[in-house]
């Protein structure tokens, strides 16, 4: 019986819709409420018809769709450097390797290793550079911070994933990287910068 019914209703709704269509267009214009009794006797058939399209079910197999491979953000040859120079010393007013880095040192050493020159100070490459909306930042831009009540006052290279690579302070004694996720770089957070 189930056969029957799954096999013989998809028929009967195209058998029926068929009909229907052949009556309406044989029919003159609707124009009155007089012309409705020649659709009655088609309603229910139509019903069932339409209906009965939903009733049955059909195996589907979803076929797989050829999907490529994420790709990790390339980290720039900047970015590469800036993370070689690691644990190299904090120096406040110094922007060498041998010396150590402030953190505008730092940066503004990066850049020049990787033949882009970067005014000394960070509200002057703040100045300088084209703003980054923060949901758009990729690697390489500069992250800019208010750690003293300026409206800037500290600067890093941003990695990826959140992580920043920078020369903070004395206090940490040495390049690091840190994450933007961190309450105390979140809320010091001013804007992005792209060199």
């Amino acid at each position: 019986m189930i056969f029957i019914w799954k096999t013989l209703l998809p028929l009967s709704s195209v058998y029926f819709l068929t009909h229907f269509v052949i009556a309406v267009n044989k029919l003159p214009t609707i124009s009155t409420k007089n012309d409705l009794p020649y659709l009655k006797p088609l309603l229910l058939p139509l019903t069932i018809a339409l209906l009965s399209g939903c009733a049955g079910t059909v195996d589907v197999k979803p076929t797989p769709v050829a999907t490529r491979p994420v790709e990790k953000e390339v980290i720039p040859p900047a970015v590469d450097y800036a993370l070689s120079l690691q644990g190299a010393p904090y120096r406040y007013g110094k922007d060498t390797p041998e010396e150590g880095f402030d953190c505008s040192g730092f940066v503004k050493h990066v850049y020049e290793h990787n033949g882009v020159h970067l005014p000394r100070t960070v509200s002057e490459m703040k100045d300088t550079l084209m703003p980054v909306p923060k949901n758009n930042i990729h690697s390489g831009d500069l992250v800019f911070f208010n750690t003293s009540g300026k409206t800037v006052s500290h600067v890093g290279i941003y990695v990826n994933e959140s992580n920043f690579v920078h020369a903070p302070s004395s206090r940490s004694g040495k390049v690091m990287v840190s994450s933007l996720k961190t309450n105390y770089w979140r809320d010091r957070f001013v804007d992005a910068r792209r060199p």
